[in-house]
């Protein structure tokens, strides 16, 4: 691939691997004037979860997948501090010299990347994170994660970056620093929020960050603001995943340009924006099926998991319209639509799903002034 420069942040990404060298004349430094503290105070970022109602997982091959959010958040925050101190529920630890930014296999490891790939060095600050959302559960914990990081440092630094930048750069963070096999539906999600129809032309993955365009993201819950709520329920295996370990192979495969691979996604394209209208005039019925039909087309590529399937065979039992995978599959969270949706996460819970959820439009990634963070961390 060569070196790309990502002129919007100033930070450089050397060879196919996307290692982010922390240079005094480049990264950060540039593009922010310096690295020096803007805010001396505490700053608290977080952004919503989501989950993929139909199109999923085509964000990472130019499709379209309508989402929503879910009430529930990750947070970060940020102070001034005498050293770099990154803390997480499994501990606390003081980054000393730039060496000590390497990936720790840790939940510190969303700042740890995010700084690396910023290039901000030195940076003396306490950052802290915590969840609302389960980890590996398919509902974008990780990425709402990295994009409330993006928010925290960047509002911290004095820099005010849009919601288009702040979704792309937070997907750089993720997929070249963290190394992480992902498109962009999370990303998106977690920094606008909401019910959305998202459009991801001319974005497959392997394009470089220059010729990345931005997606199209067009609101859809005016439309369905007067409903109680969305017939639709997500249920939590309790199986936790990895969503690149999921999406590895079949990225493979479209890479190689496997026809089946090529043809299926572009077929779940079809579906999701066929999905969005479906939704639009609340033909639930018709959603469904298209659910139906987006699911069978991921579970034959491979892309689906003997739990999951468990509980979407419960759900469409019990008269669900329709089912599917919320995420990447193997484990995680499934998506079903019906008419009485209370009823039917009573059958999912009696057939072993650990938790579940309501999908419920809420705002994207936001400062958060008002946390207290002694009553949350003690």
């Amino acid at each position: 691939m060569g070196q790309v420069r990502q002129r919007e942040w100033g930070v450089r990404v050397d060879g196919e691997t996307g290692t982010r060298k922390l240079e005094a004349d480049d990264g950060v430094r540039r593009a922010f004037g310096s690295a020096e503290v803007k805010h001396q105070t505490r700053v608290v970022a977080s952004a919503p979860g989501r989950c993929g109602i139909v199109g999923n997982p085509t964000d990472m091959y130019g499709g379209t997948v309508v989402s929503c959010t879910v009430p529930m958040r990750a947070f970060v925050s940020i102070e001034p501090a005498s050293e770099l101190v990154l803390e997480a529920d499994d501990g606390a630890v003081v980054i000393r010299d730039v060496a000590d930014l390497a990936l720790a296999s840790t939940h510190t490891d969303i700042f740890r990347a995010t700084i690396r790939h910023l290039g901000i060095w030195p940076l003396n600050v306490h950052m802290k994170c915590w969840s609302e959302l389960p980890f590996g559960a398919g509902m974008s914990g990780s990425t709402a994660m990295v994009v409330a990081t993006v928010k925290a440092i960047t509002t911290y630094l004095g820099q005010a970056l849009g919601v288009y930048e702040t979704a792309e750069l937070a997907r750089e963070v993720e997929f070249r620093s963290l190394g992480v096999i992902c498109g962009y539906q999370d990303h998106y999600m977690a920094t606008f929020g909401g019910l959305n129809s998202m459009d991801f032309r001319d974005k497959a993955f392997d394009r470089s960050t220059e010729a990345m365009v931005f997606a199209t993201v067009e609101p859809l819950a005016t439309w369905m603001g007067h409903l109680p709520r969305l017939p639709l329920v997500l249920a939590n295996t309790g199986v936790v995943h990895h969503s690149g370990a999921v999406h590895r192979p079949i990225r493979e495969r479209w890479l190689e340009g496997d026809p089946e691979v090529r043809q299926a996604y572009l077929r779940i394209g079809e579906i999701a924006r066929e999905g969005k209208r479906a939704l639009i005039e609340e033909s639930w019925v018709r959603l469904g099926v298209l659910m139906n039909e987006n699911h069978a087309i991921q579970r034959a590529l491979g892309g689906s998991g003997p739990s999951n399937e468990h509980l979407i065979g419960v759900a469409l039992d019990a008269g669900a319209y329709g089912a599917k995978l919320a995420g990447a599959g193997h484990g995680g969270t499934i998506i079903a639509l019906h008419p009485d949706p209370e009823r039917l996460g009573e059958a999912l819970l009696a057939a072993g799903a650990k938790r579940l959820f309501t999908p419920i439009p809420v705002s994207g990634v936001r400062l958060e002034p008002d946390v207290d963070l002694t009553a949350r961390h003690g």
